[in-house]
């Protein structure tokens, strides 16, 4: 019973399949074999226009990298409060970004509040040289608390951020997860939607290793491979990236796996609709399920083999917590079962 996160899940069948498959022979290094050629095109299909594409290793990459491109001197990227970029890089965007600052933006649950973010694109005066500039606003999609932007809330975002001439840039880690709940496609989930750089993940939907970093404008990149070589994350043998990527996109194989990933959340959310001592804290819009419970049912739980993350405290949340009551995270992934699942519901009865 693995709901601690899907980084503990290992790879898709297929993904091994492709690594395998790729591992013989010899192929140009370093993003020049016919492999690594075939899935840029792969790309610019997915997205319904010519992008550039960098392969990287993992998301934390994807997002410093992503930042670094668009960095100005005395920079700052504006962000939730709570996003995954502020809390849990462990100062990696400020680290590849010679030193840019991360500005936190009010939102309920995980989503930038467009008045909240206008503001905070206002404190900004051009002329003030001792407060820094503003250089990029960032979203995550699912949010670090499992919500999903709709792509009219991102369009709307994109406008207050594009109105002071800044790019948007999408933290995408559960990119599939998101766009399965929307029913939505990857260009309108981006590019339609006024996004202009996306970390797009795929390590935690059924890949070994593979992140990419995607512009929708080719022309803001041109230093991007200078920078992922500076920054050791141009990998020699990138076809192994590649080949993760071939085989993710193939057949809809990323789309089948977070439609599997997202249901079982929402068998997992459906179950516990009568457990009595546990609760849904907000529902469930991805592969992250929220929940309350006392602390001694969670470590009894633990004890039984179930493994899950208490969770930190959304502001707005706070007041609504009971005493008693701890928050919890439980994450589904591809390789989540249904017996998983029912037997998590049959010990919380």
């Amino acid at each position: 019973m693995f709901f601690a996160s899907d980084n503990w899940a290992g790879a898709a069948d297929e993904i091994a399949a492709s690594l395998q498959r790729h591992s013989g022979g010899f192929s140009p290094a370093y993003g020049a074999s016919d492999l690594d050629k075939q899935l840029e095109q792969r790309f610019n299909e997915l997205f319904e226009r010519e992008v550039a594409v960098f392969f990287v290793g993992t998301g934390t990459a994807a997002n410093s990298l992503a930042l670094s491109a668009v960095n100005r001197p005395g920079g700052f990227v504006l962000c939730h409060r709570e996003a995954h970029l502020i809390e849990d890089e462990c100062g990696a965007p400020e680290f590849f970004t010679s030193g840019a600052r991360l500005a936190p933006i009010d939102g309920s649950f995980g989503k930038i509040d467009p008045n909240a973010l206008r503001r905070g694109l206002q404190r900004f005066d051009p002329e003030f040289v001792h407060h820094g500039q503003p250089m990029a606003v960032s979203v995550t999609q699912a949010t670090e608390v499992g919500t999903v932007y709709t792509n009219q809330e991102i369009a709307g975002l994109a406008e207050h951020t594009h109105a002071f001439g800044l790019p948007l840039h999408m933290d995408g880690a559960r990119f599939a997860n998101a766009m399965v709940r929307l029913g939505s496609t990857p260009a309108e989930m981006t590019w339609k939607s006024g996004v202009d750089v996306l970390s797009f993940g795929a390590t935690k939907n059924g890949c070994w290793c593979a992140e990419a970093l995607v512009f929708f404008d080719p022309a803001r990149a041109k230093q991007l491979p200078f920078i992922r070589k500076r920054a050791a994350q141009l990998f020699s043998k990138t076809r192994f990236i590649a080949a993760q990527f071939h085989a993710y996109l193939d057949d809809d194989l990323w789309i089948r796996l977070a439609t599997h990933a997202n249901a079982m959340a929402d068998r997992l959310a459906a179950g516990m609709q009568e457990a009595k001592d546990v609760a849904i804290a907000w529902p469930c819009q991805s592969n992250e399920l929220f929940v309350t419970m006392p602390a001694e049912l969670a470590e009894q739980l633990r004890s039984q083999g179930a493994r899950f993350y208490p969770w930190p405290v959304p502001e707005e949340f706070e007041s609504k917590l009971a005493e008693g009551q701890r928050l919890y995270r439980l994450v589904t992934s591809f390789a989540t079962t249904s017996e998983h699942v029912d037997q998590f519901l049959e010990l919380i009865g």
